[in-house]
């Protein structure tokens, strides 16, 4: 089982690294709202300097990068439909959910990259973070990229075209960066958009890193992200290796 994992994942990796110029382009957006877009919230933060900005900002690009990063990922599923593959790796003696968490495992250390890459250019530009802050932050960021790789594997395993995925994604995508908080805190959205926030997931995940990054250890979102992300991690990941099983019989 883990044999079987580790060897899809080592093949997924191999596969990404042969170009990375995608894995770099994914982060192109992140960075350049960090570098462009942060100093612009300067007056909505208390000390109204970039630094505080950044803070407010940096964890809100990390959750970005870790859901909108992975919601694309399953695309390549799609293309090994095409082609015969997926169904090959599904009849093979390997154990078939590795198949999935392979993919899953991959998007996580890209994940990780990108999340050390993002801090690196706030750390440089002013951010810092406590050690266990840090820890926590990375954790979420990874619970909540599990979730969004799992959901892409499940959606292209059921959708099984790139026009139908993206259109799909592309629908949900601003709803979730507008309510989730991410260009600008909901705190100075309106009543009815503040009503629906928290029935956002991306929501809590934001707040958290935010309360992280200010040093609030004991912020009762931190709790409620982690119990959030981590049930739908586990809900999309079990959810993608059953949509698997229904193509390989």
């Amino acid at each position: 089982m883990i044999r079987h994992t580790l060897l899809f994942t080592g093949y997924e990796l191999r596969k990404q690294f042969s170009n990375p110029i995608w894995p770099l382009f994914g982060i192109m957006q992140p960075l350049l709202y960090l570098l462009m877009f942060a100093p612009l919230l300067r007056t909505m933060t208390p000390g109204g300097t970039t630094v505080d900005a950044l803070r407010m900002f940096t964890p809100a690009a990390m959750m970005m990068i870790a859901v909108f990063g992975s919601l694309f990922s399953g695309f390549g599923l799609i293309a090994e439909l095409r082609n015969g593959s997926l169904e090959r790796y599904a009849v093979s003696p390997a154990w078939r959910p590795a198949i999935v968490l392979g993919r899953v495992a991959r998007d996580m250390v890209v994940l990780v990259l990108q999340a050390v890459l993002v801090l690196v250019v706030a750390i440089v530009m002013g951010v810092r973070i406590g050690a266990l802050d840090l820890v926590l932050v990375l954790l979420l960021m990874a619970a909540t990229g599990l979730f969004a790789s799992g959901l892409s594997q499940g959606l292209a395993l059921t959708i099984r075209d790139e026009n139908g995925m993206s259109q799909t994604i592309n629908l949900f995508m601003l709803p979730l960066m507008l309510l989730g908080g991410l260009l600008v805190p909901i705190a100075f959205a309106p009543d009815w958009m503040r009503l629906l926030a928290p029935f956002n997931p991306l929501y809590h995940a934001v707040e958290a890193g935010r309360a992280l990054f200010d040093g609030r250890l004991s912020e009762p979102a931190i709790p409620i992200a982690f119990a959030v992300f981590l049930v739908l991690a586990v809900l999309s990941t079990m959810w993608s290796m059953r949509s698997l099983r229904k193509i390989a019989g």
